[in-house]
């Protein structure tokens, strides 16, 4: 499909799978730009709010929905973990994820139900698997789950400017890289070895000697 831009603020990431179809087998491949969602963001790396996100995205129908496999790339911002430097580069993230359709949930025959030991436990096990899949809205898929969620997995915890930035100076807080090799600070003495170092500067008085006063 050609590429496009979609400019949208709302509903940028939701696709119509109607030109899909439900035959199994059935496939369509999409590229375009569409502004990046809010939160896309750890501590110390983000995907800027409204900056262009490129997406590669492939739909594919299968028995149980459709299937969706891609790729995005957004550009990142943040700081340095080491240097705190403000840095800007690109971030890629994929994805894989099978959007149920909505008229075609897993159900269970009743005589199963009644046939397991524990009906507790096939209540739990359903609810779990429930809550772990994504379904279509008729047939809108919304991709802006999946899609936060590969990004932000993706998002470097400890960011750097260079694999070999030295950081800051402990002592006055420079960044190194600019300080260069010889920047350094004298070792300041212990305050709690002055007093000793003053009793080191009087003069020594021999045991027993007595003052000689004038008169």
């Amino acid at each position: 499909m050609p590429n496009t831009r979609t400019n949208a603020p709302r509903g940028a990431l939701v696709f119509d799978t109607r030109t899909l179809g439900r035959q199994a087998g059935s496939a369509r491949t999409q590229q375009l730009t569409v502004p990046a969602p809010d939160d896309l963001r750890l501590e110390l790396a983000r995907v800027p709010v409204g900056t262009d996100m490129h997406l590669d995205v492939k739909f594919e129908a299968v028995t149980e929905g459709v299937l969706v496999t891609g790729s995005a790339t957004a550009p990142l911002a943040g700081e340095c973990a080491r240097c705190l430097r403000p840095l800007t580069t690109s971030v890629t993230a994929s994805f894989t994820e099978l959007y149920l359709y909505a008229d075609g949930r897993r159900t269970h025959d009743k005589h199963d139900k009644h046939d397991r030991r524990n009906s507790r436990e096939w209540f739990d096990e359903d609810t779990e698997q429930d809550d772990e899949e994504r379904h279509l809205d008729g047939d809108l898929l919304d991709l802006e789950p999946v899609l936060r969620d590969a990004v932000v997995l993706a998002l470097p915890m400890s960011p750097l400017c260079r694999e070999d930035c030295p950081g800051l100076c402990v002592e006055c807080g420079v960044p190194l890289a600019d300080a260069g090799p010889v920047h350094g600070h004298d070792v300041s003495p212990d305050p709690r070895w002055a007093a000793l170092e003053q009793l080191g500067d009087q003069p020594t008085r021999r045991s027993g000697a007595v003052d000689l006063q004038e008169g």
